[in-house]
Parts: C-alpha cells; sequence; structure tokens
C-alpha cells in the first residue's frame, strides 16, 4: 500500500478526549475516528488488524469444530422479555421502533430460539455455534476508547449439549482455544473466577490483562496463579477473636457519630472492636447485615447467597425498619433477619449502633444477645490479604477483560422451550454454554502492552504491514527508482508492505510516522546507503539497525519474519 495515495490521517498531538494510551495511539496512528460517544469508525490501517485477530478466532474455532454463523442485530423484543433480560439489562439495552425490537448485546436468545426450531433429538447434540457480530450496549458513560463502547465487534460463541458432562467438555475446549487466541496474538494475559451477572450460570471466567485504564478489579497471587475478579474473590484474613468473658450490653451517647472512624476516635477503640450495621432489601424483605469494622459489604456475593434482587435500603425505609438512621443501626433487638460476615463468627464485646439516632450499643455478644444469626462470606478482598491457595500476598489491581466464558446450563432453553429427547425419549432442556471475545479489546490490549514513548510497537501476527518502506529524498531518481523495486519484489513474495512514496515528506517526519504507526521492520532507502549498494533496516521492538545489501534485502526480511 502507497501512503501517497492511502488514507493514514496521523496526528501530531494527543487528541483532548483521549486518556489511556490505546486510544491515544489509535487515535494518532490513524486507525479510529470517534463517530459519537462510545461509537468509532475503523480506518484502513485499524481494520486491518482487525481482520487478522478475526481470523485467528476463526481458526482457533473452527479447530474445536465450531459452525460460524451471522445472528441478526435486530431482536424482537418479545423474545427478550421470555428470558427476563430486559429487566436484567435495563437501560444499557438499545430499544428501536417503538420498543418492539430491541439491538442485541449478545445472542444467546436467539441461539436457543433457533435451536428450538432445530435441535429435536440427543443425536443432533453437541453442537458449537458462533459468530463475529457486530453488538449494541447503551453505556451511560462510554471511555477509554474501543474498550468501553456503546458499538463494538464481538466473538459470541455457543455451546448446546444434552449433559453436564458434555457442557464441562465444551466449556474446557474453549477455554483452551481462548488460551490459543491470545498467545497467537501477543498478548500477556491471567485468567479469573467471575460472577456471570446479567448472563447467569454456573461456571465463569475471565480472560483478563492488568491496566491503568482497567474497569474491572482483581485479586491476584503472582506465587500460585489464583486470580478472581473482586466481585467473587475470597483471601485468608483474620477473624475477630472472641474475648474469654463478654461484657454487659451498655448504651453510649455518641452524639454526630456516624461512621466506624467516628465511632473509634469519639470511643479511642480499633475498628476491629466495631460491627457495621447496613440494611438491605432482599426479594422485598429488609435483611440485616453486620461487617467487622471498615469491611465493605460485597453485593454480589450477597446477591449470590439471597439468589434474587437485593438492594440498599433507602435512608426512609432505614428509620421505618429500625427506628434510626444510618450510623445508629444494629443488631441487638433487630426484628428480621440477621446476617454478618465471617470475620464476625460468635465475636463478643463489639461495638454497634441502638437503633437509636446518636447512640451505639457497647458489650455485644453476637452468640448471646443476636438469636438466629447467619455468617457467610460477604466482604471484598484487599491488597495485602493473603492468598487462599498458599498464603502468599494478595495484589489488587485494575483490569481489562478480554473475553468471558460461561456455564448457562438451561436458564435459556428453558424460557424460549428449546428442548431435546434424550436416548429414553424424554423432553429435557438444552445445556448451553456461552463465551465471548472483544475483537476491538484484543486490538486496544495489544497497545496498551506494546508501545513506547514513540508510538505503537506490533508484532508479526497483527500488524497492519511486516515491513514500513520509507524512501527519503523522493525527488532522486536513484532513491525513487530503488524504493520502486523493492516494493515490488516484496510484494511478489507477499510479504506485506507500506510504502512511504510521499515526495514532498521531509525524512524527520517519515522517521517519526513510522515509528508511531509501529511496523516491525523498517526498510529504509537513502541516497548515501545507496551509493555503497545498501539500505538500512531497523527493528521497531529494539531499535536495532543493519546495512543491508540490496540483493539480500529480501531474504533478510523474510529471516526476520520467521
Amino acid at each position: 500500500m502507497k501512503l501517497s495515495k492511502s488514507f493514514v490521517p496521523t496526528l501530531k498531538e494527543t487528541p483532548n478526549e483521549a486518556v489511556v494510551t490505546s486510544h491515544i495511539l489509535m487515535l494518532r496512528a490513524g486507525m479510529i475516528r470517534m463517530l459519537s460517544a462510545g461509537i468509532y469508525s475503523f480506518l484502513p490501517l485499524g481494520y486491518r488488524v482487525i481482520r487478522k485477530i478475526s481470523e485467528i478466532i476463526r481458526e482457533e474455532m473452527n479447530a474445536i469444530g465450531g459452525q460460524e454463523f451471522h445472528f441478526p442485530g435486530l431482536n424482537p423484543k418479545e423474545i427478550w422479555e421470555q428470558t427476563g433480560r430486559v429487566e436484567a439489562f435495563g437501560d444499557t439495552l438499545f430499544h428501536v421502533k417503538n420498543r418492539e425490537y430491541v439491538l442485541a448485546p449478545t445472542h444467546e436468545e436467539i441461539v436457543a430460539s433457533t435451536a428450538k426450531n432445530h435441535i429435536q433429538s440427543y443425536k443432533d447434540l453437541p453442537q458449537i455455534w458462533y459468530q463475529i457480530q457486530t453488538k449494541y450496549r447503551n453505556e451511560t458513560r462510554p471511555r477509554s476508547g474501543v474498550i468501553r463502547g456503546r458499538q463494538f465487534l464481538m466473538k459470541d460463541a455457543y455451546t448446546l449439549d444434552a449433559t453436564t458432562e458434555g457442557l464441562d467438555k465444551g466449556y474446557m475446549l474453549h477455554d483452551q482455544a481462548y488460551r490459543n487466541i491470545f498467545d497467537k496474538c501477543g498478548i500477556d494475559y491471567f485468567v479469573v473466577g467471575a460472577s456471570s451477572g446479567a448472563m447467569g450460570g454456573a461456571g465463569s471466567e475471565e480472560f483478563m490483562i492488568k491496566s491503568d485504564a482497567g474497569e474491572d478489579t482483581v485479586a491476584h497471587c503472582t506465587k500460585c496463579g489464583y486470580a478472581a475478579n473482586l466481585e467473587v474473590a475470597i483471601s485468608k484474613i483474620d477473624s475477630k477473636l472472641r474475648d474469654d468473658k463478654s461484657e454487659e450490653v451498655k448504651e453510649i451517647s455518641t452524639p454526630n457519630v456516624k461512621s466506624i472512624d467516628e465511632l473509634c476516635e469519639f470511643l479511642k477503640i480499633d475498628e476491629t472492636q466495631c460491627a457495621k450495621s447496613r440494611v438491605y432489601i432482599a426479594d422485598e424483605k429488609p435483611v440485616l447485615v453486620l461487617m467487622l469494622g471498615n469491611d465493605e459489604v460485597n453485593e454480589v456475593k450477597l446477591q449470590k447467597e439471597f439468589g434474587g434482587n437485593v438492594r440498599p435500603a433507602h435512608p426512609e425505609e432505614l428509620i421505618e425498619i429500625t427506628g434510626a438512621e444510618a450510623g445508629s443501626i444494629g443488631p441487638v433487638k433487630y426484628q428480621g433477619r440477621i446476617i454478618a460476615d465471617n470475620r464476625l463468627k460468635d465475636a463478643n464485646n463489639l461495638y454497634s449502633g441502638a437503633n437509636k439516632n446518636d447512640f451505639h450499643l457497647g458489650g455485644i455478644d453476637l452468640k448471646r444477645d443476636v438469636k438466629g444469626i447467619e455468617y457467610f462470606d460477604l466482604r471484598f478482598v484487599s491488597s495485602g490479604e493473603r492468598c487462599p491457595n498458599c498464603n502468599n500476598k494478595l495484589d489488587v489491581f485494575t483490569a481489562i477483560e478480554l473475553g468471558h466464558i460461561f456455564k448457562l446450563g438451561t436458564k435459556y432453553s428453558e424460557a424460549l422451550g428449546a428442548t431435546f429427547l434424550d436416548e429414553d425419549g424424554n423432553e429435557k432442556p438444552i445445556i448451553m454454554g456461552s463465551y465471548g471475545i472483544g475483537v476491538e479489546r484484543v486490538m486496544a490490549c495489544y497497545i496498551e502492552q506494546h508501545n513506547d514513548e514513540n508510538g505503537i510497537i506490533w508484532n508479526k501476527t497483527l500488524t497492519p504491514f511486516q515491513v514500513h518502506l520509507m524512501g527519503l529524498n523522493m525527488k532522486n531518481e536513484d532513491v525513487a527508482n530503488t524504493s520502486d523495486s523493492i516494493y515490488e519484489k516484496l510484494i511478489s513474495e507477499n510479504i506485506e508492505v507500506l510504502y512511504d512514496d510521499r515526495i514532498d515528506a521531509q525524512a524527520g517526519y517519515k522517521f517519526k510516522e513510522a515509528d508511531l504507526l509501529g511496523m516491525p521492520i523498517q526498510v529504509i532507502v537513502g541516497n548515501k546507503k545507496l551509493n555503497e549498494n545498501k539500505v538500512e533496516l531497523k527493528l521497531r521492538a529494539t531499535g536495532e539497525r543493519m546495512d543491508v545489501d540490496i540483493d539480500e534485502l529480501i531474504s533478510k526480511v523474510q529471516e526476520l519474519l520467521k
């Protein structure tokens, strides 16, 4: 491709709207342009990368028996209503045409609906169906370029099985395929246990990269490899030790004391002597949740225990339920269900609210004073806590999700009537799995990990072009003719080449732009080297330079590309 006849609108300066590295470099390198918030056009250089990622995905999906589909992005709303996901997705689901249709953010419903009409018997199973299709989510705050957009390209795959053993097998096939995909792309990733969220189902893993641009938070152990999304992460941490003797419950006036820190300062006590009380509404019923000190309630874990809709009680509800405002609520004499984090199990001599504004109780013994209390793991893990597997310290950091795999079970097949007849002639729901990869995210994540102060550093697998050929001073006939000849020879050897044949561009500008675009090999044709029948070759990743005889250039490039 000749730059003089191509659309590669590079930028010298960082655009104001770009903050994260991948967004900045994709804009500066002329790979994308924003049409509207969260909606991007992929320009020729960027789209070449997207196509290469898509082909890697196809190779690995086909290798495990996947069959490629192309399901419609415009879906009848009624199908989504049958599975309850119109409510589950809420405002992030795009509605069109008097709300009779929705734009699909994923395709479980359509896969189940298709299977319903065509899968009849266990002999028709298993199946692996996949597509690489545009998706839509009405993100309230699209950000970080293509990492979090309203329209995006996604590979979504689905397994259809007759048994849970078949689901397990399909799940592991995808697990390995994903590892192969990200390895081929040259991305340094890790795998975490995760929450299924609006997708539903049981088993769930995320493939992620560590990044300041990430929107997920994970706990990771560098020693044994334990990793989990913070929503489901666990750790080893000391519980509140039970004192030998329990004190009597006493009421303490605590004017204007609302937080754990304020209570500790007022009473000159440690936070581990306090039980923080919060009220949640679970399936329309109030539940008091107790946490040790400043531990925060993990609402995903809370929802897992209740298996339904859970939300914090509103301020006006708190007074009606407990008789007090937030900061003065406690478990003693509370009328209703009480659950506590495991760190508080059977603890005594605690301080908590008195269910009376500006008063707290001391000397609380959860065994003695709070009947019927239940204990669960309800807290968020923090950095420095011990790994549950090897006791090493955990690191908690932000990360970007590359892909997500789910064991869905029968949630969608039951809702949509997708059944099959087993060997005994009994009708059973198809068992499903779902597996997604954000194609544009793969590109962004690669750039997040492979760049320097000058620009992108592509590997030979994802690079838009393998060679960036530059003719310096193209007004010189020898330079122009030699550059043209090299260009034709590279093409004849099926080597992808971007040829900077611009006549008016200065050498310094060409060098800077080549480093910004980041092709693995730069071939520089200049008059000085030509006098020695040589050209200069530069490796973008290392900056290494070498002079190569023109007659040996093609073989040298082929050698480096191996």
